[in-house]
């Protein structure tokens, strides 16, 4: 249980990540699209309900699934990472670009946590950061464009407490200062240009960075530091918050708030803010928004009027979340059965999944949903 307690200290529940100590074990259920064998359950059957990962002896205490184009990783609760799903480029970090469609163990180090696109990304237990796989726009931040089969450690620091993974751009906070590299069309690195970066270069001088939130696929990201919400990027559905649809190539803030507690962003981004109240902007389609209807917003808008939600994470028009009662809700976009509620039917507002209250940790990317419970 370790690993979940420095983890959930370490980092905001940006990807829907929360804290859990009381457990003495833990399920993993995956569903959605199950291309290249990402939901981990030995093969590329798509499925819209939730799926078990293994059984509750496997102790898989977190898993990250960035969507049905990639793969799912799951870390248990002795440190050890899994991982399944596409490995095209080898960001599986297993030595090969053989998929998986279950979970196959990387090495025998000890992770806080990982994340797979196209790239992977993971922090380990010594706060040691390692990269993995595609590499031609410079986005594994080691200074070539060389892909790598098997994780290769970015730069000597050992004090690498968060972390997102955009795709092309990828992100890391160390001693409260942020940092960004790779691909930067859009100004996603937020260094007031549209220069690529091979190595990190820090964005901004502040040091109180608590989070980062950046989607594969949008060259969008945002972090909040001293409660503040700031973003940065491309904008041209009003994800950025900032009541227009202009990019941005260094950060802006979000309103005047200082109490926001939890970020995602991608085509739509989503807030908590500290009284539990969630909030949604950016594209709408399909009722990404979760908000009952299919209309854009550029500005934040509040998502019903409940004070208990817990975490968030977004795809690619859909979003799942977990309320404080332990409830798991989606909405949006369900072509592939990614919010697990059995169908392939859309949905504009929260629909919950199932009825179980013990959530603890949910992620969804583009066509594909993760979820854990104790």
């Amino acid at each position: 249980m370790a690993i979940l307690s420095t983890f959930g200290a370490m980092t905001a529940r940006g990807f829907g990540w929360l804290l859990q100590t009381s457990a003495a074990s833990y399920e993993v259920y995956t569903f959605g699209a199950n291309t290249y064998g990402n939901l981990g359950v030995g093969n590329t059957t798509r499925y819209s309900s939730p799926v078990q990962v293994g059984s509750r002896s496997d102790n898989y205490a977190s898993a990250l699934s960035l969507g049905g184009f990639y793969g799912t990783t799951f870390v248990k609760l002795n440190g050890s990472l899994y991982v399944a799903g596409n490995n095209t480029y080898g960001q599986l970090g297993l030595g090969d670009t053989t998929h998986r469609s279950s979970p196959v163990q990387v090495g025998a180090d000890s992770w806080l946590f990982f994340v797979i696109t196209n790239s992977g990304q993971g922090v380990r237990t010594n706060g040691t950061m390692w990269v993995t796989g595609y590499n031609a726009d410079g986005r594994l931040g080691v200074g070539d464009t060389t892909n790598r089969s098997s994780p290769t450690q970015l730069g000597a620091a050992t004090n690498w407490t968060a972390l997102s993974n955009g795709g092309g751009s990828l992100y890391g906070i160390r001693g409260g200062a942020l940092y960004g590299w790779g691909n930067n069309g859009s100004g996603q690195l937020g260094q007031s240009n549209t220069t690529f970066y091979s190595s990190p270069v820090q964005i901004g001088g502040a040091t109180n960075w608590s989070s980062i939130a950046a989607k594969v696929g949008f060259s969008v990201a945002g972090g909040i530091r001293g409660g503040a919400l700031y973003m940065w990027g491309y904008n041209g559905v009003g994800q950025l918050g900032q009541n227009n649809v202009t990019d941005y190539s260094s950060p802006v803030q979000v309103g005047a708030g200082t109490n926001w507690a939890v970020l995602v962003t991608g085509n739509s981004t989503f807030a908590i803010k500290t009284d539990g109240t969630l909030w949604a902007w950016g594209t709408n389609a399909d009722g990404a928004l979760g908000l009952g209807n299919l209309t854009n917003y550029s500005s934040p808008v509040q998502v019903g009027t409940l004070t208990t939600w817990l975490s968030v994470s977004v795809g690619q028009n859909n979003a799942i979340a977990i309320k404080t009662d332990g409830t798991l809700w989606s909405w949006g976009t369900n072509g592939n059965g990614e919010l697990g509620l059995n169908d392939l039917v859309n949905r504009s507002s929260p629909v919950q999944v199932g009825s179980t209250t013990a959530w603890i940790q949910c992620s969804t990317g583009p066509f594909a949903s993760s979820a854990v419970r104790s």
